[in-house]
């Protein structure tokens, strides 16, 4: 049994605080022996969700795009942390437009209601949150939580946790700070243990 673990990186910019605590995320994973991959969304060819449902009545999205593809892999996971650093108190356009265009999984879930997600799979997919902020407030982060909740919910994950680490005007970046960069790695390790733990469980349950 091999964990699928997709982290998608919603910053504009490369290798920068957020993508750093993403990737010490999926080397835990990595090293718990998941089955790892990243996707960098500025490097994607997509546009923002048009509004026009036409997805209440289809079910699908009828823009074909690189998202078109990334939605695919979004399901096939078993573990999906979204990163994206917090740009005047929210997530950036890039994470803001993959979560708009997730409407068409929430039309098939409320309108059409051909998408129905069993406890048992919502427990076995596992949903996080990345993110660094410049600022030291606590509350810094506050504004992206339902939107993560909401995205998780339609994507048939359970939101898991978050892994954010404020403050980094000060520190001067992630790998100044003294303890983030290890515990992402370790959270990594944890989650795919659990999900292995819940699917080998599932798994003798069925015998």
């Amino acid at each position: 049994m091999t964990v699928k673990v997709l982290g998608i990186s919603g910053s504009p910019h490369r290798h920068g605080n957020t993508e750093t605590l993403l990737d010490a995320f999926l080397e835990g994973a990595g090293e718990a022996g998941a089955d790892v991959r990243k996707v960098v969304l500025r490097e994607l060819s997509y546009t923002a969700c048009r509004g026009c449902n036409a997805c209440h009545k289809r079910g699908d999205c009828i823009v074909k795009d690189d998202l078109t593809w990334l939605f695919e892999q979004i399901l096939e996971a078993d573990v999906l942390a979204l990163a994206s650093p917090i740009y005047s108190m929210g997530i950036t356009a890039e994470m803001k437009g993959l979560i708009d265009r997730g409407q068409f999984l929430w039309a098939q879930k409320f309108v059409l209601k051909t998408l129905f997600f069993p406890d048992e799979h919502i427990r076995r997919h596992k949903g996080v949150f990345i993110s660094t902020a410049g600022q030291s407030w606590d509350y810094v982060f506050d504004s992206a939580y339902p939107m993560m909740t909401a995205f998780f919910n339609g994507t048939g994950f359970e939101y898991y946790d978050n892994i954010i680490a404020n403050n980094m005007d000060e520190y001067g970046g992630i790998r100044g700070h003294p303890t983030a960069l290890a515990d992402a790695k370790k959270k990594g390790e944890e989650i795919v243990a659990e999900v292995l733990s819940l699917i080998s469980t599932g798994t003798s349950m069925r015998r």
